[in-house]
């Protein structure tokens, strides 16, 4: 058995992935918290997400519960997930991150403060967005430098990071697989007299609008054909049901940081 605590709990993502955790009996919630000053803390947190008493209070510190966890998993915020890191970190706890937007610079500091645990970090637990990526890095493979490349994104208007991050992550699995480097040619907004386009270029457009849980379009378009490789998700449950998936994969192996193709066996 599997102890799980959820940052983040009453929110958007943390909410389904506490009310989900019932679904798998190698999983045990016994935690879950958010930032200070969040009006539900305190309170039972399954009557906060809907699935009835659990027994477990809503707490406002990782502090206070991490001693009966061993996986956190934290779809919260940049600030929010690198405190968490390195709490757990110093408590040999495990982590699943789906948190997204962090900066390079970010990024590395968590790598650094991870050495000692195992994590899962994934930009997107969809186990369909994750097969797409094998696909995609295929697909590129096999047309090279004939097409051009264009990924489109949309999301809700709540999202506080554009492009998404697994928008970023195709374009990286792409630019990768025909040897391209992504900071000199990806294009993000286009406006005005902007003359043809390059032939190295990878187009990344966000839409933002309504409550769209998540929409990745990727276009090869070629001379007399197009190919168009489209994920939709309907809810977030998929991403909540993948980072459970993680939680239970996670928990035991060596300290390191995986992501989503080596819970997937897709490595």
């Amino acid at each position: 058995m599997v102890r799980i605590a959820v940052a983040g709990a009453a929110g958007r993502m943390g909410s389904r992935i506490t009310a989900l955790s019932r679904e798998y009996p190698e999983l045990k919630l016994t935690g879950a918290f958010e930032k200070k000053g969040h009006d539900a803390v305190g309170k039972d947190i399954g009557l906060v997400v809907g699935i009835g008493e659990t027994g477990i209070k809503l707490a406002d510190r990782l502090e206070d519960i991490i001693d009966n966890v061993d996986v956190i998993i934290d779809f919260t915020t940049p600030s929010s997930t690198k405190e968490n890191v390195k709490l757990s970190a110093k408590k040999g706890r495990a982590m699943v991150i789906g948190t997204t937007g962090f900066s390079r610079d970010e990024v590395k500091e968590i790598e650094t403060s991870i050495k000692n645990i195992p994590c899962v970090m994934s930009s997107n637990m969809s186990t369909g967005v994750n097969l797409l990526l094998k696909v995609l890095q295929k697909t590129a493979k096999v047309l090279g430098d004939e097409y051009d490349i264009e990924i489109i994104e949309a999301h809700h208007r709540m999202k506080k990071d554009a492009p998404s991050g697994t928008a970023m992550k195709m374009a990286q699995v792409i630019a990768d697989a025909i040897n391209r480097n992504l900071d000199e040619v990806a294009v993000y907004t286009r406006k005005g007299l902007i003359g043809e386009r390059t032939k190295r270029e990878i187009g990344i457009q966000t839409v933002r609008a309504g409550d769209i849980v998540g929409e990745h379009t990727v276009i090869f378009g070629g001379l007399g054909e197009r190919i168009e490789i489209t994920h939709k998700a309907s809810s977030r449950d998929t991403f909540a049901r993948g980072a459970l998936k993680a939680a239970m994969w996670v928990y035991g192996k060596p300290a390191g940081l995986y992501d989503m193709q080596d819970v997937l066996g897709l490595k």
